[in-house]
């Protein structure tokens, strides 16, 4: 008897910790606590062991995904796998075996809030192989150097220097990759390197190859306004918080992460700070570039007074480089055809559609592939053991768009 009332009061302590109200849309909901649960705990014992000034709580949180995901390059019967480098970025490499002499090619940055992850995580190999094999295409997935220990521009750099080693033609012709049939792509902060790198590439003349395609899965493409309708709607949703992303951003800025609740409050973008034009702020204005219906209710935050001197300590704030939705229209209207894929319940959502919009207006091509039942990293849970419905979907629909535009 004591045994059953010690597990049912167990069972009951588990369930409270890993029940959480999500709104009534997502997919899989159970699925989806499991998966913050586990996140959870993983944040909370590093954050010990940084209290206790063990080792930082990214290293350590990098060291358990890794032990966890981590595998080594192994070829199967349709795809041979090896690891590289691009300009000494580390990347690993899918090709496919047999098929066209000549391939496409995609270069795929991973997320991860530009500090945690890898290209050699289980989820995003999967994802490599299946694209490879399907899409009878090259894949390079890169590994650039990720915060606490680099900083921006560090990130960027790589990105870029990774996507100009790919575009070269001794890169071309060692792996077999048609000029013509390029595509950058990126999920998450890694779909923040890879418009920034778009944009950069599209200016420059001087490129005899250039990306027929970008493709971005959830980008996080802005800091300067964390009350857009989906910040509103999802600060509560995991498994990308609200305030977790601040604290990403502060991160990767290099800036002081007790900053996190000037830029929660956006008292970094208040009326009274003279570095921020009204034509800034007409580009992350979500009251003109979002639908009605992603708009719905809510209403714009922004205070007449604010935190001094913000912008001044942390100018990447302003750096396009870094909020690739602040470009200018010329540069947006010299990138390449876009692919957007956004997801309901994500703080991220209206980052991507404000880009979208922002595309649209300057030019360029664009398909918005928008899941109504989707959270935010969704589409490198479409494997075991989240199996996760609306990431197979959203994968699937994201190779087939490759498939036809590339």
């Amino acid at each position: 008897m004591r045994l059953r009332l010690a597990g049912a009061v167990l069972l009951a302590a588990a369930a409270y910790y890993v029940y959480l109200p999500l709104p009534s849309g997502v997919c899989e909901p159970w699925k989806l606590m499991l998966l913050d649960a586990l996140f959870r705990s993983f944040m909370k014992a590093t954050d010990v062991a940084h209290a206790l000034g063990i080792c930082h709580r990214i290293h350590l949180l990098n060291r358990l995904v890794s032990w966890v995901e981590d595998i080594e390059p192994r070829s199967c019967p349709d795809v041979h796998v090896t690891d590289a480098t691009l300009d000494g970025v580390p990347a690993r490499v899918f090709r496919p075996k047999g098929g066209k002499r000549l391939k496409r090619g995609v270069l795929y940055f991973h997320g991860g809030g530009w500090a945690l992850c890898s290209g050699r995580m289980r989820s995003y190999d999967l994802l490599g192989r299946k694209m490879a094999k399907d899409l009878d295409s090259v894949i390079m997935s890169v590994d650039y150097r990720l915060a606490p220990d680099a900083v921006f521009p560090d990130q960027y750099h790589d990105a870029l220097a990774a996507s100009r080693a790919f575009l070269s033609s001794e890169a071309l012709e060692l792996y077999g990759i048609d000029p013509e049939r390029l595509c950058l792509s990126g999920d998450s902060s890694g779909g923040n390197l890879a418009a920034a790198v778009a944009q950069q590439l599209g200016s420059d003349d001087s490129l005899p190859v250039k990306f027929k395609l970008q493709a971005l899965i959830y980008p996080v493409l802005q800091a300067l306004d964390f009350y857009t309708p989906s910040y509103q709607q999802n600060q509560a949703v995991p498994i990308l918080y609200r305030p977790l992303m601040a604290r990403f951003w502060l991160q990767y800025l290099g800036a002081d992460a007790s900053l996190a609740p000037v830029l929660l409050a956006n008292n970094h973008t208040s009326l009274d700070q003279p570095a921020i034009s009204a034509s800034t702020r007409s580009k992350l204005d979500w009251t003109v570039l979002l639908p009605a219906e992603r708009r719905k209710h809510f209403r714009p935050f922004v205070k007449e007074r604010g935190s001094s001197g913000v912008l001044g300590r942390v100018p990447q704030l302003m750096d396009v480089r870094a909020m690739p939705l602040l470009a200018e229209q010329e540069v947006l209207g010299r990138t390449p055809k876009a692919y957007v894929l956004t997801c309901e319940f994500d703080v991220l959502r209206d980052d991507g559609l404000m880009y979208v919009q922002r595309l649209r207006d300057a030019g360029v091509e664009v398909t918005s592939d928008h899941y109504e039942d989707g959270f935010h990293g969704c589409m490198v849970f479409s494997y075991l053991p989240m199996m996760s419905a609306v990431g197979q979907r959203s994968m699937n629909n994201y190779i087939r768009w490759l498939d036809q535009n590339l």
